[in-house]
């Protein structure tokens, strides 16, 4: 039996924003760099098959293929 993951929107505000530019990353992606902090600030776990994602130590991170 597969369960469904509860989902929620995660508002762009001026804090996400503003730790966009704060964040770590390798690269200036700004998508990705938004959905970096945009983790980082609502606490989430940020699931990802993209390389230059998975191994940021930026949020919590679950790797898949």
């Amino acid at each position: 039996m597969v369960r469904a993951m509860p989902r929620r929107e995660a508002p762009m505000t001026h804090e996400v924003a503003i730790e966009s530019r704060r964040i770590a990353l390798s690269h200036q992606d700004p998508a990705d760099r938004l959905i970096a902090a945009t983790a980082r600030i609502y606490e989430l776990t940020l699931v990802t098959a993209d390389e230059r994602l998975m191994y940021s130590t930026e949020s919590a991170t679950l790797a898949v293929s």
